[in-house]
């Protein structure tokens, strides 16, 4: 099963050249689920909607319910923002949940939950975009106390492990990836640990997805991983396993670069009848 996360860079730059150069990493990827952080709707169009209709796959959306404070940015009132699902598979239910934070730096973050139905189990599905400031890791720490506290409620009655991705706006060894893992520290719920799924990955990968190279992120910034696929520990058989992770849309489709953020790829094993990709 191949999963992506990938945070699109709402409305921001060159939009609409950057709106195509996504559709063209997504085709040549093939994936099966997407979580996808910043999307944007607006006149009754939406991007993750024409991205589902494009590639033949099922969708879910949420949207943010503070999309003032991101419209303010770019002086457009009429475009809201918020997170979306991609699957192969039917969408057989969703939930959202509001992320905590405080009034001045509330922008309605948020997690997405969608339980999708392949052919051989159904598998808990999220995806979450934490709070951007730099300074507010203690405001993450809330926020994947919130999360892992949502995966529970809703990761039972399948053997597949959850999987959640998002941009969690923090470095590996920050107190909040720590603590959303829960295997370097103690785990919000007891028993409950998520996997790094970069753990996996080539040594000698390219492994940042804030990069200055990325001609959308500001040169004096530092090169930093802070989008993740989180995943349990694999259920019977392996199950969920990660095979193998890499990044994606990491340059330029036709002179543009897809978005501010690099594309984050894992292959997870699931067993005949779902599609097991080396």
């Amino acid at each position: 099963m191949r999963v992506v996360t990938w945070n699109l860079w709402w409305r921001f730059g060159p939009w609409e050249e950057r709106q195509k150069a996504v559709l063209a990493v997504l085709r040549e990827l093939r994936p099966d689920v997407v979580g996808l952080q910043e999307v944007w709707e607006c006149g009754g169009q939406n991007l993750a909607g024409w991205l589902a209709d494009e590639l033949g796959m099922y969708w879910a959306w949420a949207a943010s319910d503070a999309s003032d404070r991101w419209q303010r940015r770019i002086g457009d009132p009429t475009v809201d923002v918020g997170n979306a699902v991609l699957s192969r598979w039917p969408v057989v239910a969703q939930e959202v949940l509001r992320l905590p934070a405080p009034e001045e730096l509330y922008d309605g973050r948020l997690a997405l939950h969608a339980r999708l139905a392949t052919p051989t189990h159904e598998v808990p599905f999220f995806t979450t975009h934490l709070t951007s400031a730099i300074h507010a890791s203690g405001v993450r720490r809330e926020q994947v106390t919130a999360l892992a506290e949502f995966v529970a409620a809703h990761r039972g009655g399948t053997d597949f492990p959850p999987v959640v991705t998002g941009d969690f706006n923090a470095w590996p060894d920050s107190d909040e990836i720590r603590l959303f893992g829960g295997y370097k520290t103690a785990p919000v719920v007891p028993g409950q640990v998520f996997l790094d799924a970069w753990e996996y990955a080539d040594p000698t990968a390219p492994w940042a997805t804030w990069d200055p190279a990325n001609a959308h992120v500001g040169p004096h910034s530092p090169a930093a991983r802070i989008d993740y696929v989180h995943v349990g520990p694999p259920g019977p058989g392996g199950l969920g396993h990660v095979r193998s992770v890499r990044r994606a849309g990491d340059g330029p489709v036709g002179g543009v670069w897809p978005s501010d953020h690099m594309a984050v790829v894992a292959e997870l094993s699931l067993p005949t009848g779902g599609r097991d990709t080396p």
